[in-house]
């Protein structure tokens, strides 16, 4: 049973949403403007805070955490009215003297459940697409990521009203509370353990959810791709955020005949990218550290008995427990039943498998599910085809990594195990809202054709006319 101040903060919002979702574009967008001033003022803090929650370098949190919220703001701002404006309809001839169109109402009160590893931009997101679509909305950001959450928390207090949106903090309890509540909408990015839970109490409550996963995202390094560039790539896509990226390669598929190349290439952009020796990568400020020590403690032990069963460790392979510090770890030799390959890594550890033909990567790349992105490294146009045709998952990339999901224009979701809906932009304002379809009857009102007694000389007219309609 849900807390009773939970249920009154719902309770809260369930008799304001009525008066949210009559608000207008301009309303709406003047709420976006205000939740992005206060981003902007705040943004030093903003970056501090994850700073302290994950050790991430500044830049990195204001590319991907910063940049991506007020681009998503911005973006909305300017094609509300246009979002929220109905839309009209062809009709078929049998429903000749009507018209129809669809208008675009809030789902109501949603919940937005948020994950640790983006703590920021993975809240402030999906809220965006909430108040676009004229919902009230309560925010739960990770415990794991507790001084980026008091910071939303205090942010989301300086721009809404609670009956509005709301920040609930709290341990996996407090979720647990809140998934007992009739929410209209359920918001989740996380794992897939939990979006199962989730995607439970929507049934329960027979909501919508959209669900945002991950998986083991391959990136597929043909023979005839840059090698070099796929690398550094590759590289840079997995041990961005300390490789805790839902979208980041989980694993290098290379072909047989540049695998060596491309060991030694990524072997270079490591040293490159974050420093030329353990000494020097465990002082880059660009490089984060793993959340926590359960976390730490699961990524040691995929490596050591990835390692134990023959794999072996091409640079990193470093780990310090004090820091919670995992070195970017490429390994090689590894096989299709290693540790590493049976579960989501999460982590700053790039496990290297080659393959001799497509049809070889594409059974080892569909043997671990749809993930959320599949990278792919080409430049013949038909084996892009194939794989991007073949592989299926959330998104795909070709010739890089994790740049699809800042575009606006693009739905960002997952499929089967890696999530169900998706949000960014348009797609976002949709998924929050309901697509009501309206017919108005004008006259005259052909529909007494349809109306008993169902014999006669109109009646056998009729019948010819829609069989002849089919």
């Amino acid at each position: 049973m849900a807390d009773a101040r939970f249920q009154e903060l719902y309770a809260r919002q369930r008799e304001h949403a009525p008066a949210m979702a009559r608000t207008t574009a301009a309303e709406r967008r003047d709420r976006l403007r205000r939740l992005r001033r206060a981003i902007e003022r705040r943004e030093a803090e903003i970056i501090e805070a994850i700073r302290t929650d994950l050790r991430r370098s500044p830049f990195e949190s204001e590319i991907a955490e910063i940049h991506k919220v007020l681009l998503e703001i911005g973006y909305a701002v300017r094609r509300l009215p246009r979002w929220m404006r109905s839309r009209r309809v062809r009709t078929p001839i049998v429903l000749a003297s009507t018209s129809a169109r669809i208008v675009y109402e809030p789902r109501g009160v949603v919940l937005i459940m948020s994950p640790w590893n983006y703590p920021f931009s993975l809240v402030v997101n999906p809220l965006v697409a909430a108040v676009a679509a004229g919902n009230c909305a309560v925010v739960k950001p990770s415990e794991k990521a507790p001084a980026t959450a008091a910071l939303v928390e205090s942010l989301v207090g300086e721009v809404f009203d609670e009956a509005e949106v709301a920040v609930v903090q709290g341990g996996p309890e407090i979720g647990e509370a809140l998934l007992g509540l009739p929410f209209d909408h359920f918001f989740f990015t996380g794992g897939t353990a939990v979006g199962r839970l989730v995607m439970q109490a929507a049934a329960r409550h027979l909501a919508t959810v959209t669900l945002e996963l991950g998986g083991k995202t391959p990136a597929v390094v043909d023979g005839s791709a840059d090698v070099r560039a796929a690398a550094q790539r590759v590289v840079w896509g997995k041990f961005f955020n300390a490789g805790q990226t839902c979208t980041a390669p989980d694993y290098a598929l290379v072909h047989s005949s540049v695998v060596d190349q491309f060991i030694t290439a990524a072997r270079d952009a490591v040293a490159h990218l974050y420093g030329r020796d353990e000494t020097k990568r465990r002082a880059s400020p660009d490089y984060g550290r793993i959340v926590d020590g359960p976390h730490f403690d699961r990524l040691v032990d995929l490596i050591e008995r990835t390692v134990a069963g023959g794999a072996r460790i091409e640079v990193g392979g470093v780990w310090d427990a004090a820091s919670r510090y995992v070195s970017p770890t490429v390994l090689s030799g590894v096989s299709a039943t290693a540790p590493l390959m049976q579960e989501e890594i999460f982590g700053p550890v790039l496990p290297v498998l080659s393959y001799s033909d497509l049809a070889e990567a594409v059974k080892l790349a569909r043997v671990n599910g749809k993930p959320l992105a599949s990278y792919v490294f080409s430049r013949d146009e038909r084996v892009i085809e194939r794989l991007q045709r073949e592989i299926p998952a959330g998104g795909t990339m070709v010739n890089n990594t994790l740049l699809h999901y800042v575009n606006p224009e693009l739905p960002f979701g997952g499929v089967g195990a890696s999530g169900q809906g998706s949000y960014h932009g348009y797609h976002g304002f949709l998924a929050m809202s309901h697509a009501r379809p309206v017919v108005r009857q004008h006259a005259p009102a052909l529909a007494r054709l349809l109306f008993p007694p169902y014999r006669g000389r109109l009646h056998e007219v009729a019948r010819r006319v829609f069989r002849w309609l089919r």
